[in-house]
């Protein structure tokens, strides 16, 4: 068995968008991805809003069907046709918890469902037992599951799309900005109970999410997106401590410093000009038109990820 539960490559997921009479644009929301999750590791997934984090997210699962490309699970291939046999593997934790769960379902019926729709309890005595043992996992009383997720706060109802997630027993998840919706408070409560859950059980994390300072808490390794596009993979502490990529530099310039003194001597790099549109890719790298190191090779030819230390690879021509 490989030592990765999920290899992705050189994924793409092309949208079709109308842009005249009988004429379509492809909009490349992911455009050539690739990278691997180790068994029981964290892989941060970080990018401006726009960038296809999500999207990559959703088509690993099959929820977009890819354009092209591989996603390879436990060493074996998902496609179309075999996606059935591996959802109680791969589960998702979305973003907005509020508009994830059914207000007309009970918490226990939400997260009870996974566990009917793959027939995993052989009556309702061992269904009311396993749902009671999931809302206490993520930290929730099992008296919880009569009621209804309108009645919860925000932190309680992300905690309940967590226990859902975890009623098939997975071994992957992909964690779409699970926070990004709750309160600084509620945001940590949730970020432990991930830990805890991978300590426990071991599942591996593709982790989405815009604050980089979260990422490196709960990641052992981050990659960075750009139009679709990874431009940097590393390991957390290397890539926050010795970013290269002029994206990756960017974004953790832009990291808020708790402490005045710092925060006032640190260099701000800012970014020029607006995101390109994933209708009309820029020819060559991606983040050309808004690079301060743009030369000729980069409006020509397309950079691919390329290992510059150990475990650190960027796509930038200008290093």
């Amino acid at each position: 068995m490989s030592e990765h539960i999920l290899e992705v490559k050189d994924l793409k997921q092309y949208f079709p968008v109308s842009t005249g009479w009988f004429k379509k644009t492809p909009l490349k929301a992911v455009d050539g991805v690739s990278f691997t999750i180790d068994k029981g590791e964290t892989l941060g997934l970080v990018g401006e809003s726009g960038c296809g984090k999500t999207t990559v997210g959703r088509t690993i699962l099959h929820l977009y069907t890819p354009t092209s490309g591989d996603v390879i699970y436990d060493g074996t291939k998902i496609t179309p046709h075999n996606i059935e046999h591996y959802r109680k593997d791969m589960q998702i934790v979305f973003q907005d918890p509020y508009s994830s769960l059914n207000p007309r379902m009970t918490v226990a019926d939400i997260v009870g469902e996974p566990l009917d729709i793959h027939h995993l309890c052989k009556n309702s005595h061992e269904r009311a037992e396993r749902i009671s043992e999931l809302l206490t996992l993520v930290g929730l009383n099992s008296d919880h599951a009569r009621r209804y997720a309108h009645e919860f706060s925000g932190g309680q109802r992300q905690r309940i799309g967590i226990a859902r997630a975890l009623a098939v027993s997975p071994k992957f998840i992909v964690c779409d900005e699970p926070v990004s919706a709750l309160d600084v408070s509620i945001q940590a409560q949730i970020i432990n109970t991930f830990e805890e859950l991978q300590q426990k059980l071991g599942i591996a994390y593709l982790f989405i999410a815009h604050d980089l300072l979260v990422v490196q808490h709960i990641s052992r390794r981050i990659a960075v997106m750009y139009l679709g596009r990874i431009v940097e993979i590393a390991d957390s502490d290397e890539l926050i401590t010795h970013p290269i990529h002029p994206y990756t530099q960017s974004l953790i310039s832009a990291i808020l410093v708790p402490d005045p003194d710092t925060a006032r001597t640190r260099h701000r790099i800012p970014l020029e000009g607006d995101v390109p549109s994933p209708m009309n890719m820029p020819t060559g790298c991606a983040f050309r038109t808004r690079c301060r190191y743009c030369t000729e090779k980069c409006k020509h030819e397309r950079p691919e990820l390329r290992e510059v230390a150990p475990g650190h690879s960027i796509a930038c021509w200008n290093v």
